[in-house]
């Protein structure tokens, strides 16, 4: 089945549970994905009537992790009269990690939700695409014969689907929305139950193999061309803090400037608020307007925390992540006794 097959599959099912949701009364809205405006992007849609119900689309440029609209909760969820209203979520694997990471950390309420689930086959690297087309106009994108093809006014492009994937996409390991037994009515698509991940890391081997030297150039060469836009920050479900830490002027943590100085600081610590949360859905890269690509920082804290607490985001709500919890009998090698 080419992947072409695999989207109107996905697109039907998510239409059909979609309708059945409002006809029995499920949901008050459903928060989904509708065709953009721009050729290699789809747009968020919230939908609360049946017959918007043709508007929702799945195809391989839906980049936006949908549970960012969740938190905080935003008045059009909310009705004067019902309260919380009760919300649907078309659901890749990554969006249901949001989700139900949200959910352990007391962000949302999982019974006022409805998991859309389907099996993810995966999302195009839209900046690489844009860096390999340059300065031509970009006027269709389509997916058919596993192959990326692209369309402008005098060109016509194709390029193999699966090397030309978001980083994460490759490596993923939840591919549909994790669920527990206990909130299996939470599921009305396809959810699977996931006890734990395995995962070999392979694709942050090479950067293991760098000194420190090099591993820092690296990092310095790949942030230096930010231009602190925070489009990252916005895009990430995590990142619901009321006042961010680069926000704050009592005290000022460090300056905000385009220094490589204030870059790396702003960078290396949001990784770090990440450390044990970020659920590799890859919005922060997509939607980076100088195309840095944050996957190899976002994987290797998710090695590190795998490695250390046996941990990975998103698959179960009644557990806290590891830099939000702590036992007594936990290792604490890293801490050192002075002579």
């Amino acid at each position: 089945m080419g992947i072409d097959t695999e989207n109107q599959e996905i697109e039907n099912n998510i239409k059909k549970i979609s309708l059945n949701l409002f006809k029995e009364n499920k949901v008050d809205l459903i928060i989904g994905y509708k065709k953009g405006t721009l050729p290699l992007m789809a747009q968020p849609i919230i939908i609360d009537k049946e017959e918007d119900v043709d508007k929702l689309v799945w195809n391989n440029l839906c980049y936006v992790n949908l549970a960012k609209y969740l938190v905080p909760r935003i008045p059009k969820f909310v009705d004067a009269e019902k309260g919380n209203l009760r919300v649907g979520v078309v659901s890749k694997g990554c969006v249901g990690r949001a989700l139900i990471h949200l959910a352990s950390e007391k962000q949302l309420n999982l019974e006022e939700i409805k998991i859309i689930g389907f099996s993810c086959n995966g999302v195009i690297n839209r900046q690489r695409i844009e860096q390999e087309i340059g300065q031509k106009e970009i006027r269709e994108v389509f997916v058919k014969d596993d192959k990326i093809h692209v369309k402008g006014k005098d060109f016509e492009l194709s390029f193999p689907y699966e090397e030309y994937l978001n980083e994460l996409c490759k490596v993923c390991k939840v591919k549909s929305p994790p669920i527990t037994a206990e909130l299996s009515d939470v599921c009305v698509g396809e959810c699977q139950e996931y006890s734990s991940i395995s995962d070999d890391f392979n694709d942050v081997s090479d950067f293991e193999l760098k000194t420190a030297e090099e591993k820092w150039e690296y990092v310095k060469n790949s942030l230096d061309i930010c231009t602190r836009c925070y489009a990252c920050r916005e895009a990430c479900p995590m990142c619901y803090c009321n006042l961010c830490f680069v926000d704050q002027n009592k005290p000022v943590w460090f300056g905000k400037t385009t220094d490589t100085s204030d870059i790396m600081v702003f960078h290396l610590i949001r990784a770090m608020h990440m450390a044990g949360r970020c659920v590799g859905c890859g919005a922060c890269s997509s939607v980076c307007p100088v195309g840095i690509d944050l996957y190899l920082i976002n994987r290797k804290l998710e090695e590190i925390v795998k490695r250390r607490y046996e941990f990975t985001s998103g698959l179960d709500p009644k557990i806290l992540p590891p830099m939000m919890s702590y036992e007594m009998e936990e290792s604490e090698e890293f801490m050192l006794e002075e002579d």
